[in-house]
């Protein structure tokens, strides 16, 4: 799994995360307490599976 999200889409992805187990918590809601584990673990990993399927990457090029 190669990653293909940047820094600044990690923590965007990790504030919605937050918010969405914050909304699932007053909400009672399960599908965003999923949705938050979706995001979360996107964030965690640095890989987002539509990204790949579009062929978009936001990590920066090492160059070498």
């Amino acid at each position: 799994m190669k990653k293909n999200i940047g820094t600044f889409d990690r923590l965007l992805r990790l504030a919605i995360a937050l918010f969405l187990f914050a909304f699932a918590y007053y909400e009672n809601s399960y599908l965003a307490f999923f949705g938050g584990i979706f995001v979360f673990c996107e964030a965690l990993f640095s890989w987002c599976i539509f990204y790949q399927i579009i062929g978009k990457s936001s990590c920066p090029i090492n160059k070498k």
